[in-house]
């Protein structure tokens, strides 16, 4: 979902509070993911840190930034139903796993780049849609990378990345539903592919 951009957090690495409390609109949604990304990559690609301190970081970023319930559930659409409780609460747990272990790898992947925030735009009553680039070394081309942040109560949480105009979540969605009707309406075969797609990632 997040196509190895969307990513941050760290321990005690949640968005400082002050301009969640002091900035209101798009301007703070701004703020929120320029500090998120700032510390995705000076902690994240940091080559001291060993791959389950990465994993830990990317776990705290989810929980504390990402609307990962949210993500999930739209993901999944409408074979959401078809799930009994004992699924749901194993496909949102496989889930995070999944985006754990597949992003945190990429961006240890990371060296030199720079994150800056170009824009904020309303959207709807709740959310902003924040306009991004990843500056990458060597003249290479920058990656545009948007972030959908939805605000309630002054708190903001990232609910979609759209990396050079691609929806993660749209594209995680469109996957996640092929997969599924190849398998004859199963949702069985999608916590399968998910275990089978978190056990590959961990043995790299």
């Amino acid at each position: 979902m997040l196509a190895g951009v969307a990513a941050v957090a760290v321990p005690v690495l949640a968005p400082t509070p002050a301009f969640a409390q002091n900035v209101k609109g798009p301007q703070a949604s701004a703020d929120f993911v320029q500090s998120l990304g700032d510390k995705a990559i000076a902690t994240l690609a940091d080559p001291k840190i060993s791959k389950d301190q990465a994993k830990a970081v990317f776990r705290d970023l989810l929980n504390e930034n990402f609307d990962i319930n949210t993500i999930s559930r739209f993901v999944l659409g409408r074979y959401w139903n078809l799930a009994n409780d004992a699924q749901k609460k194993e496909y949102q747990g496989l889930f995070e796993q999944m985006i754990v272990e597949v992003y945190a790898e990429r961006f240890s992947q990371y060296a030199g780049e720079k994150f800056k925030v170009t824009g904020a735009q309303p959207s709807g009553e709740n959310d902003a849609v924040v306009t991004s680039q990843v500056l990458r070394p060597g003249g290479q081309p920058p990656v545009n990378v948007s972030w959908r942040v939805r605000t309630r109560d002054g708190n903001h949480k990232i609910i979609d990345v759209i990396v050079e105009n691609v929806s993660m979540s749209v594209t995680q969605r469109s996957e996640f539903a092929s997969l599924i009707e190849s398998n004859g309406g199963k949702f069985e075969a999608l916590l399968e592919a998910l275990r089978q797609r978190i056990q590959t990632a961990q043995v790299k």
